[in-house]
């Protein structure tokens, strides 16, 4: 992984960035829905306050605060938000939660358009890039080269999403492994048995929200950063939708299963676009001949998978990798001996003939 960027172009490791920060929200909503048991239809929400919080804390229109302090308190803004809406997930479940969070996608997409000051509106706002030690994760003037490779925006960008995921993948195992994963495990599986054996049910709800509006926030100052511009639309019920497709194709519950999805999920449309000339049935952006389109085509592809990872493989890539790597490693059955005139041993259940006692 980290020596990509001295072989791929920008196309693929824009591919690579994108892929990244949707690992890390979809893993945030796998401790959620996967293991939590909780439905959230509200995930872009809190991407967009991860985003929007880093733009106009690191931006001219806000306190310009330093970009890596910005980063953190965007983060530590989103877990807020998770915070003050979850009392409402320390209570409510199933369809009624995933109908209350569906309301906070509205309402954001609706302060986003109307606080113009703050989001810039309809247009958006352009994303500071983020600095280190003097070190700038953008295209800069000198241009920087390694080993004979240039290293601009994406060059530099790969190596902090490849950071910031490694992070994010090793806090996650770590609470599923831990006490606190053993607990959301027992409270998806029966919150009565969970009760009895001492998880506080609210706490650990209200804390598995938390916890994944982070993650989301996190997401969301990745991708501000990959796109260098945020604007309202791409926040919408969509992309909530995308991240619960992401869970379900990869597998439930699993981390490495919420990296798949989302590498699955976020390249297969980009792919499409960059392909669709060489693709049958699928139109060129913008054609406008009423044909099936990149974006579209990828939907209904991946609406599909998930139908048949339903059907065959409700555990997702993850269980299905499981599966096949257990049968590729599963040694054939010992062939009998070869040798007809040995004399067979008698069964180890056989009683044993007594002697003659003189």
């Amino acid at each position: 992984m980290c020596a990509l960027p001295f072989y791929l172009d920008a196309f693929w490791l824009r591919i690579g960035l994108f892929s990244m920060a949707a690992a890390i929200g979809a893993v945030g909503l796998g401790l959620l829905s996967g293991t939590a048991g909780q439905l959230s239809l509200g995930h872009a929400f809190f991407l967009a306050v991860g985003a929007y919080g880093y733009v106009w804390l690191a931006g001219e229109n806000g306190p310009g605060l330093p970009p890596a302090l910005a980063l953190v308190l965007a983060v530590l803004l989103a877990g807020v938000a998770g915070g003050l809406f979850s009392p409402v997930a320390g209570r409510v479940k199933g369809v009624y939660l995933g109908v209350a969070t569906l309301a906070l996608v509205f309402l954001g997409h609706h302060v986003l358009l109307t606080a113009d000051s703050v989001t810039g509106g309809f247009n958006g706002s352009s994303v500071p890039p983020l600095e280190l030690g003097g070190f700038t994760f953008a295209q800069a003037d000198p241009e920087l080269t390694v080993l004979g490779v240039p290293f601009g925006a994406e060059e530099r960008l790969w190596y902090l999403g490849l950071v910031l995921f490694a992070l994010t993948w090793f806090t996650a195992r770590g609470l599923l492994r831990g006490r606190p994963g053993r607990a959301l495990v027992a409270l998806r599986d029966s919150e009565t048995a969970a009760s009895v054996m001492g998880v506080h049910v609210a706490k650990y709800r209200s804390a598995a929200f938390v916890v994944s509006s982070m993650y989301a926030g996190l997401a969301g100052v990745l991708l501000a950063l990959s796109f260098r511009r945020v604007v309202p639309d791409y926040f919408s019920l969509a992309l909530s939708v995308d991240y619960l497709a992401m869970i379900v194709i990869g597998g439930l519950g699993s981390v490495a299963g919420a990296t798949a999805g989302a590498v699955f999920v976020t390249a297969l449309p980009l792919l499409m676009t960059r392909y669709a000339d060489q693709l049958p049935l699928v139109a060129a952006p913008g054609s406008g001949d009423g044909s099936l389109g990149p974006t579209e085509a990828a939907r209904y592809l991946y609406g599909a998978a998930i139908v048949v990872i339903l059907l065959f493989a409700p555990d997702g890539l993850r269980g299905l990798a499981r599966r096949t790597r257990a049968r590729l490693g599963r040694r054939p059955p010992r062939p009998a001996p070869s040798d007809t005139g040995a004399e067979p041993r008698p069964p180890a259940t056989a009683a044993r003939a007594k002697e003659h006692t003189p």
